[in-house]
């Protein structure tokens, strides 16, 4: 897999963790252990995408 293509998949996982908060946060009774760690995750995953990008992370 080229570098080009393991960042395009981590884009798609991005955005679907991103869609799995969005879906927690607007249940009835959300579950802030689950959205935190999600959050962690998709946190992890943009700065491999950055680190993979060779570009320096926004301040």
């Amino acid at each position: 897999m080229s570098t080009v293509d393991h960042i395009e998949a981590l884009k798609a996982k991005h955005a679907s963790l991103e869609h799995a908060i969005d879906q927690e946060s607007t249940r009835p009774y959300p579950d802030d252990d689950a959205i935190c760690s999600l959050k962690k995750r998709k946190l992890m995953i943009k700065d491999e995408i950055v680190r993979l990008s060779g570009a320096s992370p926004p301040h």
